[in-house]
């Protein structure tokens, strides 16, 4: 490993220049001369351009290595591997970090803002700037990396991994023997057994050549009941004339009480990421609330706009009236431009139907549009409309979406522990609620006199 200063390259969109301005003052406190390529605000910006001045600066020789931060760190480190003499790598963790230097000689590290956190990302980079290529058999190869003649050979050594061409027979045979392990399949619904229910079946998986598994678990609760309540509520502030206090004592509130998030208009967003950063509670915010009836790409901007201000959950209100019109695509379009969004700058979704607007089967319609969408939650109420939550619309909600591993949130007219006992056993994992400190306070009470 090699700890000497560097002349180092950075930059990063406006999704990573807040990872981007911590990591340059790391550096350069290190002893490393950091070049900062931009951008300079968190203003709307095109990675391309900033991964490819990163790119630029490696290739021309005025850095030694360069570091670009966006969303992920995928599209950047596409950009930059399209520059010649540049090897980008993108890396999530300490050992993708090392074995890009170690197997790969990489000169460009890409990060993801929306993957890692800030003191991972530090850890990431002094291993990574720390690591050298030194064995001759992984020089040899990096250098085959410039020589367009260079052909695939075939392996002799059995422990070296070979293409695996397989022709229709091959698969149709595959799955055969895929059915003979799992038996029939009745549904694609994932609701029997998964992997870690039947290791047998996963080591065959293993032995025919797979090379991962994924199950999908139901949702795991926070904890139990009354003890670990707080857990489960989102500490709710969305009226419209809340003042600058209120929601700091709400903070306050949620810091005190150790609940799951505080949920505030998109306004106080950044002073509610800032006051409860360090802490276990979350900043959740409200899009296209409470009528819900923006175009999606207003829902998807309000999005974006508030997990770049610091938001970790985003619960926002479905187009209602297309839903009462049987514009079902419109329905998932919506929600989808939502999650996309979430899923980019690793945020939860929640999906709020207003039940009490609607009938048994549209909730079931708009519960089933959730899932396809791939939303985290789907969410009973606004809090702002005819009625709120009720047992047996948590309940519905539940039998809907449980098999894809989503989770129901319950909202609206919650104001006694019973009332959140009672969603809870009905199916909830997650409750909102303005009256959550005396939910709790019963809780408690309850708990002691047992």
């Amino acid at each position: 490993m090699s700890n000497h200063p560097k002349k180092i390259a950075i930059g990063a969109d406006h999704g990573g220049f807040g990872l981007k301005t911590g990591l340059a003052a790391h550096l350069r406190e290190a002893g490393h001369q950091v070049e900062d390529v931009g951008t300079s605000s968190r203003e709307a910006a095109d990675y391309p351009v900033f991964a490819r001045a990163v790119a630029d600066a490696v290739s021309q020789g005025r850095a030694d290595v360069g570091i670009m931060i966006d969303g992920a760190g995928i599209g950047s480190c596409m950009v930059a591997n399209k520059v010649p003499g540049v090897r980008a790598a993108l890396a999530y963790d300490l050992s993708s970090a090392r074995n890009s230097r170690e197997h790969n000689d990489a000169n460009l590290l890409t990060l993801g803002a929306g993957l890692i956190g800030a003191g991972l990302a530090e850890q990431i980079v002094d291993l990574w700037l720390a690591t050298e290529c030194t064995e001759p058999r992984h020089l040899h190869r990096v250098a085959m990396f410039a020589d367009p003649g260079v052909q695939p050979r075939a392996s002799h050594n059995p422990g070296e991994n070979t293409a695996l061409h397989l022709s229709d027979q091959d698969i149709d045979r595959v799955v055969s023997r895929l059915h003979q392990i799992l038996g029939p399949m009745a549904s694609v619904e994932p609701t029997g057994p998964c992997v870690g229910d039947n290791p047998e079946a996963a080591r065959e998986f293993v032995r025919l050549g797979a090379t991962g598994l994924t199950s999908v678990a139901p949702a795991e609760r926070p904890g139990s009941i009354p003890g670990d309540l707080a857990r489960y509520i989102d500490h709710t502030l969305l009226k419209p004339d809340s003042t600058e206090e209120q929601v700091r004592n709400l903070c306050t509130e949620a810091r005190d009480y150790n609940f799951r998030s505080v949920c505030v208009n998109p306004t106080w967003v950044p002073l509610a990421a800032e006051l409860l950063r360090g802490s276990d509670v979350l900043t959740c915010t409200v899009v296209g609330f409470p009528l819900g009836a923006n175009e999606p790409a207003i829902k998807a901007m309000e999005a974006r706009r508030a997990i770049r201000n610091g938001a970790r959950e985003i619960d926002m209100v479905i187009n209602i009236g297309a839903l009462k019109s049987g514009n079902d695509a419109l329905v998932l379009r919506d929600i989808r431009a939502v999650v996309e969004d979430c899923v980019d700058g690793n945020a939860v979704c929640k999906v709020i139907l207003e039940t009490a607007l609607l009938t048994d089967d549209e909730k079931r319609r708009a519960s089933e549009l959730a899932r396809t969408a791939r939303a985290h939650f789907v969410k009973t109420s606004t809090g702002f409309s005819t009625g709120g939550a009720t047992v047996s619309d948590v309940a519905l909600m539940a039998e809907v979406v449980r098999g894809a591993g989503m989770e129901v949130k319950a909202s609206g007219g919650i104001s006694s522990y019973s009332d959140a006992k009672a969603m809870i056993e009905a199916g909830a994992t997650r409750l909102g609620a303005s009256a959550s400190i005396g939910i709790v306070r019963e809780a408690k009470s309850t708990s002691m006199s047992a």
